[in-house]
């Protein structure tokens, strides 16, 4: 089966390194178009063995962007294209259609409650995308919550499909020679209580209210992984709280690197070096980074993260849910911080159910179930397959 991804940038982010994740374990013969910003995730894609385009879109009126798809999906002779992420949602739907192929599916990744990727939602941008769905086959929501938001919508219900997001969750296992030597890296010092966090640095985030709980607490150290718009608002903030040298961003994290021997560090390592994950976030598609602190065995506070709401409350007892207020905060942290000081050394817990339902290679053979779905509503012809890649032990 001849696939063709598209989707708007390769920086590094969520649904990007999940579409890196998701080519390897694909039963495809796969390519990845993405509209613009060919940057970290594509070179990972590339140095993986998957080609990819860069359609070089230059702003949302590129009128000449769609012809270029068109005759890129046409000349490739693809069984399916799958589309990421909106604006390549509406082009390449469109050009899927004006390329002859009938069979398409799109994913939801980011659609939060008011803001989609991010940016708040418009009854413009709501028109746009419902208009370039029936040009689809199939959608596949990354959770029942974003699954729930679409039926919403009005997206067909027999055309949503609940497809989440998966983790290499082996790699994620603690490392004891990995925490130590991320943290000499970063400087952290090797008995530091240290509050971590992980995702993009925006407002929506909330991550200033993690920055005003560790100031409160002398001694602890915050970690953010990320980068963003509010990357310069944090750290002044942490400033003028007098927390300007317990308060570590360290930029993002492509993950895993595209080669490793360059001795750069991890996201598996940056969570060795915490003692606590917080995701202070309110409005979340999914919650990705709070799966993977659980797989790294810490204790998770969170405001939400749909991958656990969709699981029974035993799935992951090893995660409590919080309301992430700056006294909340406060309190939970001052509690942990003292557990720390108590204990012999990093606290580490088993990896919850929660971490190990949402493996990668569960998440592709679910999303190759859609695959067929697709191909068989189109009446398209079954195109042969490849043997499955056999999941990394």
């Amino acid at each position: 089966m001849k696939v063709l991804h598209v989707i708007t940038g390769l920086g590094i982010g969520g649904a990007e390194q999940q579409l890196r994740l998701l080519l390897g374990r694909l039963p495809t013969e796969s390519a990845v178009v993405t509209l613009t910003n060919p940057g970290a995730v594509a070179r990972g894609i590339a140095a993986d063995g998957f080609p990819v385009t860069d359609l070089g879109i230059r702003g949302n009126r590129d009128l000449g962007a769609l012809p270029r798809l068109t005759r890129l999906i046409k000349d490739g002779r693809y069984d399916l294209v799958h589309t990421h992420l909106y604006r390549a949602c509406v082009y390449g739907r469109l050009a899927a259609r004006l390329a002859g192929v009938r069979t398409v599916v799109a994913t939801e990744h980011s659609l939060g409650a008011t803001q989609i990727e991010g940016r708040p939602l418009t009854p413009g941008a709501r028109a746009l995308y419902l208009g370039s769905e029936r040009l689809g086959t199939e959608t596949v929501a990354v959770s029942t919550t974003v699954a729930n938001r679409l039926r919403r919508w009005g997206v067909r219900r027999d055309r949503i499909h609940v497809v989440p997001n998966g983790i290499d969750v082996p790699r994620f296992a603690y490392d004891e020679t990995a925490r130590h030597k991320a943290r000499a890296e970063l400087g952290l010092p090797a008995d530091a209580f240290v509050v971590g966090g992980v995702g993009r640095l925006t407002a929506g985030k909330r991550f200033d209210m993690l920055v005003r709980a560790v100031a409160a607490l002398p001694g602890a150290r915050l970690l953010l992984v990320g980068e963003g718009p509010e990357h310069d608002r944090l750290r002044a903030l942490a400033t003028e709280l007098g927390a300007a040298d317990r308060v570590l961003t360290h930029g993002a994290c492509e993950d895993p690197p595209p080669n490793p021997a360059t001795g750069t560090t991890d996201l598996p390592s940056l969570l060795a070096a915490m003692d606590l994950f917080v995701s202070p976030s309110a409005d979340e598609a999914f919650g990705l980074a709070v799966i993977e602190g659980l797989a790294a065995g810490l204790p998770v506070l969170y405001v939400t993260c749909p991958a656990l709401h969709d699981l029974p409350a035993d799935a992951a007892s090893t995660a409590r849910r919080i309301s992430g207020s700056v006294p909340e905060l406060v309190t939970e942290l001052t509690a942990a911080q003292r557990r720390f000081a108590a204990g012999d050394g990093p606290h580490r817990l088993p990896v919850p159910p929660a971490a190990r339902h949402y493996d990668i290679s569960r998440s592709a053979e679910q999303l190759l179930s859609v695959y067929d779905r697709a191909l068989r509503r189109t009446g398209s012809p079954e195109p042969t397959v490849r043997r499955p890649a056999t999941p990394e032990e």
